[in-house]
């Protein structure tokens, strides 16, 4: 009895220490993180541009968490255009060295880097820019640098925009697996991809106007900075002009073809540095840490940011979906700081949930009884996410934003036919008439479906009447702009359903302006949780991230995106406000 009591204690014991231990070591890690934030900038020192992860609006780092740095690796676009805003007035900083490759951000994302670079450059400062291999969205932002260069061997993807949705009606037919579908308005083609094999005329004239304007809009900004007439970039574009380094110089895409080493050749004489030195490189992440440091905007009073990505699900939410928790309690807290005399509502969702969408959408109507709300479109704003912005006193969008898509569906997932094939056999029962609405394993039932029709009109119409209502238009103007039809902010400016086409520092500007400020701070929301803290919360969720991080890692990230796609798909409750179509624009 004593040897089994032994035995337990030094287990015991030994799990003591091990925890002790494995504190002290994240402890000391934090310790070293923070250390490592002086980073040192030289004279003559050249900022390197390279972005390796996917980019998104903002990552909601808590500056108080001293281990925040542990697991978090991402870098907001938020922090990336700070970045780049100090370094222009860093005396120290002599240009930029854009070597990213294969950007992994929204095409309106990648215009707010390019305009933060074309305002750099105003400060009389370089960039530079060398690539193996550009993609349309890397050529889109290093068109913004002095000078480009390719590798000898390397590449240039420039042949105008196209976009590709999946139909999975073959595929529910062969396994039995089918979702239910009930819709609204003769656009809503969300749901088109299970009820067809082919696209439907809506659906391409919708696709091809909205990838025409988008395209439209990086062809003029190309244009301007490389001084391309437009009709000779799409004449590029349409011979493929750009698919040799040879045939990039010959058509002024590209200014040459140097080796890296050649390029940095090229930086030491620009810079002014010998031949046998060391050029001064800043990695930007670094350079990152160290601007965060350092306000551009100062005041007592603040703007407040409000960051709502992703998909929108009912519940708490966080950095990867808007959930009514989190935004309630983020625009509560705006509203009752007496420091923030005004609101923007920084918008990046393709929507979800109707009724999530109608709680923000009734927050912000509550908060701009007390203080003024911008809006600002990021990449897309569509649906739900357009129904959540359109609660504000005004409306920003980027001329490259994905916006509209009024119009909601259901969709159910059924497995009635499936189950006929591997023999299960589902006995329902219930006290009243309706007590079995719909069960998984049978067909959809007329009343139940004519039940979810009700809802979906219904819904329909109240977001048409929040429309109206934020835009000041007639249910019937509402509705000829609507029935799920996307639009490019252009030509959402032009048919009123936004106010302004401008980027996230315009929408910041226009909301201190309605508050009577000259200067300003800026205080952003909402805080996310750190891994560390989730990995404390949560072993078995940080389990789960650790095995998307490998299947994405095996996979890829086109077909892992496509799984994720799929999982949404089936995990999605309610009624829904999204955007029409799962859309790959490349």
């Amino acid at each position: 009895m004593n040897f089994l009591k032994n035995v337990l204690a030094a287990i015991l014991g030994c799990l003591v220490a091990f925890g002790l231990l494995l504190g002290m070591f994240f402890i000391f890690i934090a310790l070293l993180g923070q250390a490592d934030d002086g980073v040192v900038v030289r004279e003559n020192s050249i900022l390197e541009l390279a972005f390796a992860e996917p980019i998104k609006d903002y990552v909601g780092k808590d500056d108080t968490d001293p281990f925040a740095g542990l697991w978090d690796e991402e870098i907001g676009l938020d922090e990336i255009i700070h970045a780049i805003q100090v370094a222009k007035n860093d005396p120290k900083i002599e240009g930029i060295s854009i070597t990213t490759g294969f950007l992994q951000a929204g095409i309106s994302q990648v215009k707010e880097i390019r305009d933060a670079l074309l305002d750099f450059r105003s400060e009389g400062k370089f960039i530079y820019a060398h690539s193996d291999f550009l993609t349309q969205k890397d050529y889109y932002l290093t068109s913004a640098a002095d000078e480009i260069y390719l590798n000898p061997v390397g590449g240039l993807d420039f042949k105008g925009l196209s976009a590709e949705v999946l139909y999975f009606k073959d595929l529910q037919e062969k396994s039995g697996i089918k979702m239910e579908v009930v819709r609204h308005g003769k656009y809503k083609s969300a749901v088109e991809p299970f009820l067809t094999n082919t696209m439907s005329p809506e659906t391409r004239f919708q696709i091809q106007e909205l990838i025409g304007s988008i395209w439209e809009v990086m062809v003029e900004e190309i244009s301007a900075t490389r001084d391309i007439a437009p009709a000779d970039l799409n004449q590029i574009a349409d011979t493929l002009g750009g698919r040799t380094p040879e045939l990039a110089v010959a058509n002024g895409l590209i200014d040459g073809r140097l080796h890296f080493d050649e390029y940095e050749d090229l930086l030491r004489k620009k810079t002014g540095v010998m031949d046998d030195k060391d050029l001064q490189y800043v990695k930007f992440r670094d350079y990152v840490r160290l601007a965060s440091n350092k306000k551009i905007a100062t005041g007592a009073d603040k703007v407040a940011i409000i960051y709502a990505q992703g998909e929108i699900y009912y519940g708490e939410g966080d950095q990867d979906f808007i959930g009514q928790g989190i935004m309630v309690e983020a625009l509560q807290k705006a509203v009752k700081n007496e420091k923030v005399k005004a609101i923007v509502l920084r918008v990046d969702s393709p929507g979800g949930s109707s009724l999530v969408s109608d709680i923000i959408w009734r927050e912000i109507q509550v908060a701009k009884k007390v203080k003024p709300v911008v809006v600002s479109f990021g990449n897309i704003a569509a649906s739900g996410g357009y129904y959540i912005g359109v609660g504000g006193d005004k409306i920003f969008a980027e001329p490259t934003t994905i916006t509209g898509s009024i119009g909601v569906f259901a969709t159910i997932p059924n497995i009635n036919e499936l189950a006929d094939n591997i023999g299960i056999n589902a006995e329902q029962l219930g006290t009243n008439k309706n007590s079995v609405d719909y069960s998984l394993f049978e067909p959809m039932s007329d009343s139940f479906q004519r039940v979810l029709q009700e809802g979906v009109d219904a819904t329909y119409q109240t977001f048409l009447e929040r429309v109206a209502e934020g835009r000041n238009m007639t249910l019937a103007e509402v509705d000829s702009l609507a029935q799920g039809r996307v639009w490019s902010g252009v030509d959402a400016k032009a048919n009123g359903l936004v106010d302004e086409l401008g980027n996230l520092e315009d929408a910041i500007a226009a909301a201190a302006e309605m508050a009577g400020m000259d200067t300003y701070g800026i205080r952003k929301y909402p805080k996310y949780k750190s891994g560390f803290q989730q990995f404390m919360e949560d072993m078995g969720g940080m389990k789960a991230k650790i095995g998307n991080w490998a299947i994405q890692e095996q996979l890829g990230p086109e077909a892992y995106g496509l799984l994720q796609e799929l999982k949404q798909m089936t995990q999605r409750e309610g009624i829904q406000a999204k955007i029409p179509f799962s859309i790959n624009i490349r």
